[in-house]
């Protein structure tokens, strides 16, 4: 195929305070029909709108066309990793370093309960509060560590889980916690049941600890959120975490849970993984049930793990991954398997490299992500270089996709509420309101070639490496706080190479591969081919053996 690549990096107006909030006004009232056109003809959307698109729209990205599973499946237990990963330099506490701490005596979940509890007060007071969590009922926490206490003097602990401490983004249903989906309004009672991802952790006796903070309905990509607190980076907290599972990356990069869970319908598991220094997988689409997640986009939606390490990462997919009846999307996928995961002889295996995107990031994320193509070189890895035609329309396609379904989620609060959402979640509202059918359906058209492009890719490799964001974690601006910004420059930087992953429904993977001179985590993506999560995770592991992982400022010893 010809190289046709057309992304580009743009300027937009830089927007916060008093000026963001008129223009908030403005999109929204009579006069944005004056706005809108060249509002649209910045974002692509007029260009969009002139191109000619004949595939048949894929309104979902199944990639199973097989038998449908008729019952609940997880990764046999047998297939799970049985001992920790130990990254180079700094390790994060893991959930065999807890698993081990119960079984030996040495401590007990309440205990460990306690000093997360503590921690977490502790991460949200002076001048850079932390923010990870949204919400944390502390008798609920010590009634689940007290039961899993009791479990463990009997000896009966219900798996590796049991008493691990496990953090869930406000995007999930938990009980006994409402789900606010980071908003002021939403959530105002308890959730009545758990999510399946929920469900799973707690049937294996993982410790709950709260719901963590997020991007508003998971709008964009910083984690600024003017209602619960906007949460901040361990690596540096003058620094975003990334979104929209910020509190979950944050949590995790604190040191305050070994693993949590998030979710992804535009970079939102793997773009704070990548900022914060973690594994984060964004498994297949429909791999992970649904059930029980905010119904805000759909057709991109995806649910995984944050984790320290890829063994950790590995085990959570494990327990949380496979077809569940109550989410019947979730049917369409083969069993999962994690089998191979840990074979780190990657002799053999083919990584394709788009050049013109790969290094279309800043020089020194292009440059630690270039040092680990080296490094899976000298493994026996064969570089091959590929073209993937198409990816500016995948861009505007995914931003149409992604916020039409969440103004549509929102639809029947926008009357009375909308003016109570953060300023920037108003102006994209505003603006997805504006979309039309046509637009939406042609954006579906481009899904389908999109899928057809990466196919065609996957014919020549066996994975497709880039870079996670095109920048390291951006400062947080004196201007954006508390009641947010409007920064698309920087959010079309950090969106550049995950969205692909999303349209297509295809798995990808972000963990670190080095860090900025300023000392902030860079992250390498791995996209792979459907259903392929076990080889995703063997890369994440083969990095940990030759990148020096360094410790976060902020960082919290609950072990």
């Amino acid at each position: 195929m010809k190289d046709v690549y057309d992304l580009k990096s743009v300027k937009l107006p830089y927007l916060a305070g008093s000026l963001l909030k008129f223009f908030a006004s403005l999109v929204e009232g009579p006069l944005r029909g004056l706005l809108t056109p060249s509002l649209f003809e910045s974002a692509g959307v007029n260009w969009l709108r002139k191109q000619k698109f004949d595939e048949t729209p894929t309104h979902h990205p199944i990639h199973f066309t097989g038998q449908l599973q008729t019952k609940a499946s997880a990764v046999p237990e047998r297939e799970w990793p049985r001992k920790a990963s130990k990254p180079k330099g700094f390790q994060f506490a893991s959930v065999f370093d807890f698993a081990k701490a119960y079984r030996d005596g040495t401590t007990t979940p309440e205990k460990v309960a306690e000093k997360v509890l503590d921690s977490i007060t502790a991460s949200d007071t002076g001048s850079t509060p932390l923010k990870a969590f949204i919400a944390v009922n502390r008798e609920e926490v010590m009634r689940q560590a007290r039961e899993s206490t009791k479990r463990f003097k009997t000896r009966k602990p219900l798996s590796i889980f049991d008493g691990v401490p496990v953090a869930i983004k406000d995007e999930i249903d938990m009980t006994p916690y409402p789900t606010t989906v980071g908003t002021a309004f939403l959530g105002k009672s308890p959730a009545v049941e758990d999510s399946t991802v929920a469900a799973r952790l707690r049937s294996a006796g993982a410790l709950l600890i709260g719901k963590t903070n997020m991007h508003e309905i998971g709008i964009n990509v910083t984690g600024l959120n003017p209602h619960h607190g906007t949460t901040r980076n361990p690596y540096n907290p003058n620094h975003f975490t990334g979104g929209s599972s910020s509190g979950s990356a944050t949590a995790v990069a604190s040191g305050l849970v070994p693993i949590a869970i998030g979710a992804d319908g535009g970079g939102s598991i793997r773009i704070p993984a990548s900022f914060c220094g973690l594994v984060g997988l964004k498994a297949t689409f429909a791999r992970v049930s649904e059930f029980g997640a905010a119904p805000l986009d759909w057709s991109v939606a995806h649910i995984g793990p944050l984790a320290g390490s890829a063994a950790d990462a590995a085990l959570t997919y494990a327990l949380i991954a496979g077809p569940d009846p109550q989410d019947p999307t979730s049917l369409h996928q083969p069993l999962p398997s994690l089998k191979g995961w840990d074979n780190t002889n990657l002799k053999g295996l083919k990584l394709g490299v788009y050049w013109p995107w790969f290094r279309h990031a800043d020089t020194e994320v292009v440059a630690a992500c270039e040092a680990m193509l080296k490094g899976y070189e000298k493994m026996g890895c064969k570089i091959v270089e590929i073209v993937i035609p198409d990816l500016e329309a995948n861009r505007i396609a995914h931003s149409v996709t992604i916020t039409s379904e969440m103004a549509q989620a929102m639809n029947e609060t926008y009357d009375e509420h909308h003016k109570e959402h953060g300023l920037d979640v108003r102006v994209n509202l505003a603006l997805a309101r504006q979309f039309t059918a046509t637009d939406y359906l042609t954006s579906q058209r481009i899904r389908t070639r999109m899928i057809d492009h990466f196919k065609n890719a996957f014919k020549q490799v066996d994975m497709i490496l880039t870079p996670t964001t095109g920048i390291a974690a951006p400062e947080i601006k004196k201007g954006a706080l508390p009641d947010g910004e409007s920064d698309l420059t920087t959010t079309i930087e950090i969106m550049r190479f995950a969205t692909a992953a999303n349209m297509t429904g295809l798995p990808a993977i972000s963990f670190p591969v080095g860090y900025t001179q300023k000392g902030l985590p860079i992250g390498m993506q791995v996209m792979g081919k459907a259903w392929d999560e076990a080889n995703l995770l063997r890369m994440a592991l083969a990095a940990e053996q030759v990148v020096e992982r360094k410790a976060p400022q902020v960082y919290f010893k609950v072990l």
